[in-house]
């Protein structure tokens, strides 16, 4: 489904419960990430996912925190729609594959199905595009400095886990 028209509204959004905020801002950047490394992707997607990912490790945290801030909740609606056209014009991965079915199956939210998958599918899709796992890690604040690919590519994985934890989603299915 793809609208004809998108109205974001960051004051809208500000209204939302920080577990919400956390759960949808987790299911843009997996939009982002996956529309970033799949087989589809292309420069323009590219960009937008890059950028997407950007706002969202600079802002998430402060959004689910303080969501009177309408520049982190203004700056959270831009990355998800960036996130979107990107996803749209490169596709999504495994993680939507698999999420998907966890939320018919068990009620798991949408967004906390991707949170909770998305480091670990990222961790089985490491040795497919090490060099943009690396970009991942290096824009989500990792010091890459003087890894090799693999070992900067492996930093995407904790930086993911770690902005998941800090804005209160559980890591693993068990817990859902």
């Amino acid at each position: 489904i793809i609208p004809d028209i998108a109205l974001i509204d960051p004051t809208l959004m500000s209204k939302l419960p920080p577990k919400l905020i956390a759960s949808t801002g987790m299911d843009a950047l997996t939009h982002a990430i996956e529309a970033y490394v799949s087989v589809k992707a292309q420069p323009f997607s590219d960009a937008l996912a890059v950028h997407a990912i950007e706002l969202i490790s600079d802002n998430l945290r402060k959004a689910v925190l303080y969501q009177d801030n309408l520049e982190n909740i203004a700056n959270m609606a831009i990355a998800s729609t960036m996130a979107g056209v990107a996803f749209s014009n490169a596709s999504l991965g495994l993680v939507h594959a698999m999420a998907h079915p966890l939320g018919g199956m068990f009620n798991i939210p949408h967004g906390i199905a991707n949170a909770i998958l998305l480091p670990y599918v990222m961790k089985f899709n490491l040795n497919a595009h090490p060099e943009k796992f690396g970009k991942i890690a290096k824009i989500m604040g990792e010091n890459t400095e003087g890894l090799n690919r693999q070992e900067a590519a492996e930093r995407a994985f904790h930086a993911v886990l770690k902005l998941s934890r800090d804005v209160g989603i559980p890591t693993n299915l068990k817990d859902v």
